[in-house]
């Protein structure tokens, strides 16, 4: 759980004990306010989807070979990440290392189903294949969020934590061991002795 998180569930609670402080002190009060007329809540209104079109599967498949790419620093990669800052710059870099360490790199991604975000409809979601150099995990497939920025697009931040968490936790698939080097042969067996020579009758 993240500490923005915590800190709004704790708020919510500290507001659920006050109210629940001042209905006991204030029961009466309450009981005759009850009977007044209560307005109406306000409408949520649904955001409506953008009208611009929805970005290219290579955009997004773009966003994703640079932050893959461990020749470059992590720094030069906090453009392509939703509200990235100066502390992301190294979660980047542990993220490229692990992948590059474990085999995958490098990595290709092809970006499929793009749609508009229900939740944040200015942003666009996307069903990406991940293909990867190591044998045994050649392709897995990640449902993703990018946001849009006038600079171009990047990968929003949720979408971002959840990839650096899976990589904190190590939870990326595991590299097969390296193979047990081959038992030295067996030496040839020798020749095998023979009867003892019968000893040379005497002149």
């Amino acid at each position: 759980m993240s500490r923005n998180l915590c800190v709004t569930l704790g708020a919510a609670v500290v507001v659920a004990v006050l109210a629940l402080v001042g209905c006991s002190r204030d029961t009466a009060k309450k009981m005759d306010s009850a009977q007044t007329a209560v307005p109406p809540a306000p409408s949520s209104t649904v955001a409506a989807a953008p009208t611009a079109p929805l970005p290219a599967p290579e955009i997004l498949s773009d966003v994703l070979s640079r932050l893959a790419d461990a020749a470059v620093p992590g720094n030069d990669k906090l453009n392509l990440v939703q509200g990235a800052g100066p502390e992301t710059a190294g979660a980047l870099d542990r993220f490229t290392t692990a992948a590059r360490d474990g085999g995958y790199l490098p990595m290709t991604f092809v970006a499929n189903n793009i749609a508009w975000s229900s939740q944040n409809p200015s942003n666009a979601t996307a069903t990406v294949v991940v293909h990867t150099a190591n044998p045994d995990h050649r392709e897995f497939t990640f449902p993703m969020e990018f946001t849009s920025t006038p600079g171009g697009w990047q990968l929003s931040r949720k979408t971002a934590e959840m990839l650096l968490a899976m990589q904190n936790a190590g939870t990326l698939p595991p590299t097969s061991p390296p193979a047990a080097p081959a038992p030295n042969p067996a030496p040839p067996p020798g020749p095998e002795a023979g009867p003892p020579a019968s000893p040379s009758p005497t002149p």
